[in-house]
């Protein structure tokens, strides 16, 4: 842990935002619907957002569209201060495959994780240099399963590579992923139960089976 409190340095930021009466541009990359539907509900009074879906790692295909296609219902449904448009970026998942090759049975949280942020952070980058936003970052830390200070320590590397200010956070602070899970109850938002690529969704089945396993147990040893 390097110590920082990140979202002091976002507070910081927004009082200066609030003072100075601007609203810059920040291209918000996202991982889902449930997790962007709070970092949405607090950025948008303070930046003029482009949500950018880029997410690759997502396994099957089929599970791609569905959060995608959810991420845009959200987008259709929220209310915001300042509007927010939505850009999609390209599903290549043979990016992804590439990125970890070596650390695939890596268990969550680890090095793989750490790939894959660097590959949606890179591409958020670009995208954000391309389009001259004023910041990009991503909605990745609310999830108290994601590493913010390596999610920031990433996004900062990447940020000078290519000349664009990134927007440091931990957004599961302030509660945010309580209220992330509230605001997914009042959209109706499809909450899934693993983080998206084909090793967390192992991982997801397998911890499945090890709690009916042990609840199994619990229920003989009390039939006994």
């Amino acid at each position: 842990m390097n110590g920082r409190n990140y979202q002091k340095e976002l507070d910081q930021l927004i009082q200066r935002l609030k003072e100075e009466g601007t609203a810059p541009s920040l291209l918000l990359h996202t991982c889902c619907a449930p997790c962007s539907s709070y970092v949405l509900e607090y950025l948008s009074a303070w930046f003029r957002i482009t949500v950018f879906y880029y997410n690759p790692n997502i396994y099957p295909p089929s599970e791609y569209e569905k959060r995608v296609e959810e991420q845009k219902n959200l987008l259709d449904k929220m209310k915001f201060v300042h509007p927010v448009s939505m850009k999609a970026g390209l599903y290549c998942p043979d990016d992804f495959y590439q990125a970890v090759k070596g650390v695939e049975s890596v268990p969550e949280g680890g090095e793989r994780c750490f790939r894959c942020y660097e590959l949606r952070l890179r591409e958020a980058a670009r995208e954000a240099k391309a389009g001259g936003f004023d910041y990009f970052t991503t909605s990745l830390s609310i999830s108290p399963m994601k590493n913010a200070a390596k999610l920031n320590e990433i996004g900062e590397k990447i940020a000078l590579e290519f000349g664009v200010r990134y927007l440091n956070s931990d957004f599961k602070k302030k509660n945010g992923y309580k209220r992330s899970i509230e605001l997914s109850g009042e959209y109706g938002l499809y909450r899934q139960d693993y983080c998206g690529c084909v090793y967390s969704l192992q991982e997801s089945r397998e911890r499945r089976e090890r709690m009916a396993l042990e609840k199994n147990r619990d229920c003989q040893k009390g039939l006994s």
